[in-house]
């Protein structure tokens, strides 16, 4: 997954990156989900004004849902869904894939699986005249999703999960929908680390000294730049105020805790930096990678707990409008989300699923407690913007002179 969208104008921030790029998690720019987007103050900073819906039938011209029965229908005649960007060793994108088709019938194309979403709306702008396969659906940054809105690519569907759907992870119009997202958590290796941390304080203690490290340089790496921020959350600060986070970890810096190097699975393995703080769904990851060897534990924290997610959007001039809102129904269904979940990237409705016992027991065992996810903060395209400028400006200063 690319971290494209949101930091516009810093280093942070580069659209045309493709995600298997950012996948790598030596490749500095991290693998991170980009600072997500809460509905109302994107709307009001685009100015976004959406057109109608498009389609070939009535039952598609509204926001939806449209019943099953005739979408299904209407697919099946249609044939063919053509997806864009959809890693399929990313997300559990491969079981979701596989689940629609063989759900269905329908085959898929899933083009370009290591595009950014900036060459994801460049493929719905390109192909829109006829020049090739017509993107039907996308999975977009929060940014590009208001962005599309703004230039019309979008069609509204609301899914016939919408209610469940957290408000400030859709738009209300329906133009765009998060559909899953993740937390920046601390990921420990217990050879090394006899007590785990399960707060940010908790990691000035001594025990934790030349122990701490972060996925890259939080001036050039997402996931990073969300770590310090996610500690500015717990220390004072806000979604509006990041300056506390440096500080925190100018402190951490000073006490030798947060070292240089950059947490990677060798990093962590060798323990160089056996306390990760990192996306929790790659620090899950790593934990399945390591499979006990060394052994590793994955810790959300009580405070300050900051996240980021992907939108879905229909194109409004897909070929297959049909099957794309039929994609809509299967992403959002329990089947689907548990799909998300299974890859460990946390789906939109996570907290639907686990209030009505959704999770499977054996999957749940796998994850961090569903409590530690219902206070995750998600910042907005303006706050992002201000915070990448605070660090861009602060940083190096405070932290490297301590």
């Amino acid at each position: 997954m690319d971290t494209d969208g949101d930091l516009r104008q810093s280093s942070i921030w580069n659209p045309m990156l493709s995600r298997r790029q950012l996948i790598g998690r030596g490749l500095g720019v991290g693998a991170g989900l980009v600072g997500a987007t809460a509905v109302p103050s994107l709307l009001a900073a685009c100015g976004a004004t959406p057109t109608t819906s498009g389609g070939s039938s009535a039952l598609l011209k509204g926001p939806g849902p449209v019943p099953m029965a005739k979408l299904i229908a209407g697919a099946k005649k249609e044939g063919h869904l053509t997806t864009i960007a959809l890693p399929p060793d990313w997300a559990n994108y491969k079981a979701l894939l596989a689940g629609f088709t063989q759900s269905y019938g329908i085959p898929i194309n899933n083009q370009a699986p290591d595009d950014s979403s900036g060459q994801e709306l460049t493929a719905v702008k390109l192909y829109k005249t006829g020049n090739g396969p017509e993107p039907d659906a996308v999975d977009v940054g929060p940014s590009f999703a208001v962005a599309g809105m703004q230039e019309h690519l979008w069609a509204p569907y609301k899914n016939s999960h919408w209610d469940t759907i957290p408000a400030n992870m859709k738009d209300p119009q329906g133009y765009w929908c998060g559909d899953y997202y993740g937390v920046i958590a601390f990921g420990v290796n217990t050879n090394v680390v006899k007590t785990v941390p399960t707060d940010w304080s908790d990691l000035l203690r001594p025990e934790y000294h030349n122990k701490i490290g972060l996925n890259g340089n939080p001036l050039s790496a997402q996931a990073a730049f969300m770590a310090v921020w996610a500690a500015a959350l717990a220390n004072g600060g806000s979604l509006d105020d990041i300056l506390p986070g440096i500080h925190f970890f100018a402190e951490l810096k000073r006490r030798g805790n947060y070292v240089a190097a950059q947490e990677t699975p060798a990093n962590i393995s060798h323990g160089t930096t056996p306390v990760a703080i990192d996306w929790d769904y790659l620090l899950l990851g790593d934990r399945d990678t390591f499979a006990g060897n060394p052994p590793f534990t994955v810790q959300l924290p009580q405070h300050g707990v900051l996240g980021g997610f992907y939108c879905q959007a229909v194109s409004a001039y897909s070929t297959h409008p049909y099957a794309a809102r039929l994609w809509e129904e299967f992403v959002y269904s329990d089947a689907g989300q548990l799909d998300y979940l299974a890859g460990y990237a946390h789906p939109a409705r996570y907290q639907d699923l686990a209030q009505r016992g959704k999770i499977p027991a054996a999957l749940a065992a796998k994850l961090p407690p569903a409590s530690g996810y219902a206070a995750a903060q998600f910042p907005t395209l303006a706050q992002s913007s201000k915070a990448a400028a605070v660090m861009t400006a602060q940083w190096s200063k405070i932290v490297l002179g301590a």
